[in-house]
């Protein structure tokens, strides 16, 4: 079983902030009935670049988190998730509020 240490850097104020960021954005945007494909404007497809790296880095955070002799907070690893999302939220919002975003279609994209 992973050791689950936690320090003196904790703020889980930050993962709530981050939350509300993503639901004041989501306001405006209409529900995925779709995957969204990377794409639209170029500052939605660097928000997509970004979010590839912020989903790497939750990956490298979470096999760390997993480790015995390492000290990750559990609210780093929800942190980095949810700037994942924000990112994710901040490409459909460049994206004309969701309007360009760039939808999967089965059998038609590739």
């Amino acid at each position: 079983m992973a050791c689950r240490r936690q320090n003196n850097y904790e703020n889980p104020w930050q993962v709530a902030r981050l939350e509300t960021e993503i639901d004041d954005m989501n306001a405006d945007l209409q529900p995925l009935r779709s995957f969204i494909l990377p794409g639209g404007s170029d500052l939605a497809a660097h928000f997509h670049v970004a979010r590839t790296l912020c989903r790497r880095a939750e990956r490298e955070v979470a096999e760390v988190f997993a480790m015995e002799d390492e000290i990750v907070s559990p609210e780093a690893l929800a942190y980095i998730n949810r700037l994942s999302d924000w990112i994710f939220v901040a490409g459909r919002v460049a994206n004309n509020n969701g309007a360009d975003d760039v939808k999967w279609v089965p059998g038609a994209n590739r």
